[in-house]
């Protein structure tokens, strides 16, 4: 990552959002992936913002995933498909980035958000509210299948956070492991057991995500 990709790093919004009941085949559904940009400071605590809350708790939020991030570039790749234009939050996202782009950013990096201390722990795996949000069920998949898929923040250390804060790359991991190599063993070369290996050597890994390749990595061996 050169000085300049470093320099051109920035929040250009935070969204938070309560979970909300949705109708999804003639049944009510709770989730939490509607955000709305917020114009004050906020605190982010280890397991979210200030008024962020998530609705399958099994699934989404806790200390590995505190913060969903989605780069603003996508999004336009997004707006072709859909056939419409996206406010910041439409993917579910509490930080909608600039200048931070999968292919760049390595699970493990640290950052300095405001007064708050963040490292990326794995590439965001989009469920099935995603397609319901925006009324494409196959969404999420397309999102996997591209790899613009955004990437989970865990907090360091909590502080507050102010729209329009820059992201300040403090530390990149050693490992070197891109969010763009991770999506592309979690979802395209499954059984790729070099591949499995060198993610389950990034420390910073989210237990989730160490779990999964784990067992995958232990049938690929078998």
């Amino acid at each position: 990552m050169t000085e300049q990709m470093t320099e051109q790093m920035m929040v250009r919004s935070i969204n938070v959002g309560k979970p909300v009941q949705v109708e999804h085949h003639g049944k009510e559904i709770a989730t939490g992936i509607y955000k709305t940009p917020v114009s004050g400071p906020l605190y982010l605590s280890a397991m979210n913002f200030a008024g962020d809350g998530q609705a399958d708790l099994v699934h989404h939020g806790g200390t590995d995933k505190a913060v969903c991030v989605y780069p603003f570039e996508r999004y336009a790749y997004w707006e072709r498909e859909l056939g419409k234009t996206l406010a910041f939050g439409a993917f579910g996202e509490n930080l909608t980035t600039e200048g931070m782009l999968e292919d760049d950013i390595c699970i493990g990096d640290m950052f300095r958000l405001g007064e708050a201390v963040v490292q990326v722990s794995q590439p965001r795996q989009p469920c099935f509210k995603l397609g319901v949000k925006h009324g494409m069920p196959e969404l999420p998949l397309k999102v996997q299948q591209t790899g613009y898929t955004g990437y989970y923040f865990r907090v360091v250390q909590e502080g507050q956070v102010v729209p329009g804060d820059s992201l300040i790359l403090t530390e990149r991991h050693p490992a070197g492991v891109t969010l763009s190599f991770a999506n592309r063993i979690m979802f395209l070369d499954k059984e790729n057991a070099d591949g499995l290996k060198r993610i389950l050597e990034v420390d910073a890994l989210s237990a989730s995500w160490r779990e999964t390749l784990t067992v995958r990595l232990q049938r690929a061996e078998a």
